[in-house]
């Protein structure tokens, strides 16, 4: 058998030059095993399967401004960095709160529902963070009225005669000598149609959210009472479940790391904020960012509100559950988490 020398060394070589490339496609499937095995490691030491997010899941009642800073936690990847994908619902409020109470959803956005829940009827649940320290809501009047006194006798469309903005007025009236039992009648309408009736006459005031003040304005009706300069309270609170908190802390910890990031975020990054909030709520962003710029400064620091405020939210959650006493602070409200990360993050120097 003849072999000639030129067509072997040339066989040798390409048999070489294979076995090269193998070891080499071989070497980097050993290198990247072995990254992904420390990766995964140190993901199981810290609690947390690889590349694995846990579903948490938010009931809103609505899409309102002050809940732009859930989308804000999404898309900046705040809740990924804690191994949470936060899933937003959207369901009326006494369904999200039976749920919650279930553990179908991990969150709500009705805060204050929950606190009413817990008055009249113990519900294993704590308000965990407070968005707003101030009251996103507005008394507005017919063209032709004065002023708040001009009210004497008229009529006033609410979102319900025991909803706490009801209350809230009904205890702001008497600084301007109306008395909120007896000169002034309160109608039911719902979000949109208060606007409506204000407008055609069929009231001659209307409590409005932030959804129907500017359009209110752009329609002529006068902006007479903001509830956040004559009441201390909290607005756009979030709560959560015993159980949740006493099973599942270290990933409240971590959805509550991610909350004030978002927080810290709004505060820092008009433009993306505004994008995102329109976004979210479905309105222009002109109007998005007239409520940025108007409503701002009442974000919570820290996503807590002191002890006065919480007594006062107390206070009229009694009213609308219809006890006697208002619940203790402690049975209702639990900002450990909220202030632990607040400092958790100051110590790191955490900023956006």
């Amino acid at each position: 058998m003849h072999l000639d020398p030129v067509r072997v060394k040339g066989t040798i070589r390409r048999w070489t030059s294979q076995l090269t490339l193998r070891e080499t496609l071989k070497e980097a499937l050993v290198r990247k095993s072995t990254i992904f095995m420390v990766v995964a490691f140190g993901s199981f030491m810290a609690g947390r399967p690889p590349f694995c997010l846990e579903p948490v899941h938010l009931a809103l009642a609505s899409r309102s401004f002050q809940y732009t800073i859930f989308p804000l936690a999404q898309e900046r990847g705040y809740m990924k960095e804690e191994g949470i994908d936060l899933r937003i619902v959207q369901m009326q409020t006494t369904p999200g709160i039976q749920a919650l109470i279930t553990d179908n959803v991990q969150f709500s956005g009705s805060g204050s529902s929950a606190l009413v829940a817990i008055a009249r009827g113990g519900a294993p649940l704590k308000t965990i963070l407070a968005v707003n320290d101030k009251v996103h809501q507005w008394l507005y009047v017919r063209p032709n009225m004065a002023g708040v006194k001009d009210l004497k006798g008229k009529k006033i469309a609410t979102t319900g005669l025991a909803a706490a903005a009801t209350f809230m007025l009904k205890q702001v009236l008497p600084k301007y000598g109306l008395d909120g039992n007896k000169d002034v009648t309160f109608i039911t309408a719902p979000t949109g149609n208060r606007l409506t009736i204000l407008v055609s006459g069929v009231v001659e005031g209307s409590i409005l959210s932030t959804e129907d003040r500017y359009p209110a304005l752009e329609q002529g009706m006068k902006e007479v009472l903001y509830f956040g300069n004559e009441v201390k309270n909290s607005w756009g609170t979030v709560a959560t479940s015993d159980r949740f908190i006493k099973e599942k802390p270290k990933l409240m910890a971590g959805f509550m790391r991610a909350m004030l990031k978002a927080v810290r975020f709004l505060r820092k990054d008009r433009e993306t904020t505004i994008n995102t909030a329109a976004k979210f709520t479905g309105m222009q962003k002109p109007l998005a960012a007239r409520m940025y710029d108007d409503l701002l400064n009442t974000f919570t620091a820290n996503g807590t509100v002191d002890e006065e405020t919480q007594r006062n939210d107390l206070a009229i959650v009694a009213q609308v559950a219809g006890v006697s006493d208002p619940i203790a602070p402690a049975r209702a409200y639990d900002f450990s988490f909220a202030l632990e990360a607040d400092q958790q993050l100051n110590k790191q120097g955490w900023k956006p």
